[in-house]
Parts: C-alpha cells; sequence; structure tokens
C-alpha cells in the first residue's frame, strides 16, 4: 500500500516537473500528471536502471523526472513533429 502512495506522489511530482520543462502544463490535468511522472519512472528503470520503488533518493526522482520529460518529447515528437 505504501509503494502505491510514494508511487502517486513521486509521479505526480515528477510528472507536472516534466510538463513544465516541456511547457505542455497547460493541456494537462493533474490524473495525466501522474500517468506521465508514472511511465517516466518506468522508462527511467529500462534505461537507468533505478526507477522509483518503495525508496525515494535524489537520484532516483530525478531519474523519474528525465524519464517522463523523455516522454513527453517522444508525445510532442509524435502530435506535432517536433520536440519544441
Amino acid at each position: 500500500m505504501v509503494g502505491l502512495i510514494v508511487w502517486l506522489v513521486v509521479g505526480g511530482v515528477c510528472g507536472w516537473l516534466a510538463s513544465m520543462i516541456m511547457r505542455t502544463d497547460g493541456q494537462q490535468g493533474i490524473i495525466l500528471n501522474v500517468v506521465v511522472g508514472i511511465i517516466g519512472s518506468v522508462i527511467a528503470s529500462f534505461i537507468f536502471g533505478g526507477g522509483i520503488n518503495q525508496v525515494i533518493t535524489i537520484t532516483t526522482f530525478i531519474y523519474s523526472l528525465i524519464g517522463a520529460v523523455i516522454l513527453l518529447a517522444i508525445v510532442n515528437l509524435v502530435r506535432r513533429g517536433s520536440v519544441r
């Protein structure tokens, strides 16, 4: 149960920060920010070998943020034809 709450909270923060970096914050709501953050964490675990489990460190948070930015860049590339 604690792991789920950690994923939701940290996923929401990472998704929100990634949407601010990629300038898509006005297009997303809180639920999409959480989804982007969680999927970004999964992407980070594949790329860097570290994702958010039950232990949050600065490194895993930054990896998750980078994964969320990568996800939003891919979505922007597919939607608009440019990363932005």
